[in-house]
């Protein structure tokens, strides 16, 4: 057997180069998910996951220029109430349905809702289920809907769900913060690396890349775009947030807000009443206020980024990113390092 070396996101870096960027708001972050809804301002978009987006994550997050899915761990009825309080004026919702029971139902309602961005929400997105959903849902919606599929980890995986009708696709398996499919399954590749592979195919720039999974902070981000992402999911930056789902916590006179995997032992009870195959955990943030801060700091970061190679927009970035693989003491100094025995202020 053959074993091939993988990349994550700690293993590289960016090269920074020559900029002419006087002001990092020249720079603009804009990504097309589909010629049908123009350029998203900001290339992020939420999970759906019942600890991140549900209607007041939806609204902030087409706020600031990204996209929300709303998640599918609730009855149809409840998804599509969520759905419309989320559409005010001139915004655009996303919603996740699966590939079994009743998704075709749930599908047809958040059409006639208004959704228009349905999102295929599995874990193992590479499955005979997934070719059978997209091919029913083209048969049903024709080209009236973008059908973001997922989770796939190979340029294989990216390709099949192209051809089987996908207008976007997820790419991570097993990286998320909360995510224990590597360690239960034995299976996954470093979302990084996922990236790579799936960005050499001719079917990317055409059929967006949606980066899932692995993503701790705006670096990851940068480093996840200049591999070939057109946009990122997050769920561990945006869990604890005022407009993620549940209620603060107060423990030790500190706020928090839980955050769980939708294949942990809490969630599926929740929201199936048993537990099968346990690939997630589910824990409690710290409560970190309103998501608009963290997605203000997140862009900032990403600016930076593109500024560093000399970038001012997206496309121009992944043209010229130049990355190196780094060793286990690049990554020591790469982050912060204080000796001094003092207390972080």
């Amino acid at each position: 057997m053959k074993i091939k070396k993988c990349l994550s996101f700690d293993d590289v870096l960016l090269v920074p180069k020559m900029s002419e960027i006087v002001s990092r708001k020249e720079i603009d972050l804009s990504s097309t998910l589909s010629f049908r809804y123009g350029k998203f301002s900001l290339p992020i978009i939420s999970s759906p996951m019942d600890t991140v987006t549900e209607t007041n994550m939806a609204i902030s997050m087409n706020k600031h220029g990204g996209l929300g899915v709303i998640h599918r761990y609730n009855t149809i009825e409840e998804q599509v109430n969520m759905c419309l309080s989320a559409q005010s004026k001139d915004s655009i919702v996303s919603a996740a349905i699966g590939v079994s029971g009743d998704y075709i139902d749930r599908a047809t309602a958040l059409y006639e809702s208004g959704v228009r961005i349905l999102c295929i929400d599995i874990a193992h997105g590479h499955h005979k289920l997934m070719r059978n959903a997209l091919s029913s849902l083209r048969g049903i919606f024709q080209s009236k809907v973008h059908i973001m599929a997922g989770n796939v980890a190979t340029r294989e995986g990216y390709e099949d769900l192209v051809l089987w009708g996908a207008d976007s696709v997820r790419v991570g398996i097993g990286g998320g913060s909360i995510c224990s499919t590597r360690i239960q399954t034995g299976h996954g590749v470093p979302t990084f690396q996922s990236i790579l592979d799936c960005s050499k195919s001719d079917y990317a720039g055409t059929y967006p890349i949606i980066a899932d999974g692995g993503i701790k902070n705006s670096g990851d981000i940068v480093k996840a775009i200049a591999a070939g992402a057109d946009f990122v999911m997050l769920g561990s930056l945006l869990s604890g947030t005022e407009e993620s789902p549940g209620g603060k916590i107060s423990r030790g006179g500190n706020l928090y807000k839980e955050y769980r995997g939708m294949a942990s032992k809490r969630a599926q009870m929740n929201w199936r009443g048993r537990v099968a195959s346990q690939e997630g955990v589910a824990a409690m943030v710290p409560y970190k206020g309103h998501a608009g801060e963290i997605l203000g700091s997140l862009e900032a970061g990403i600016r930076s980024g593109l500024s560093y190679s000399g970038c001012v927009d997206i496309q121009s970035f992944q043209i010229s990113a130049e990355m190196i693989n780094q060793t286990s003491a690049g990554i020591v100094e790469s982050n912060t390092h204080v000796y001094s025995g003092g207390e972080k202020i």
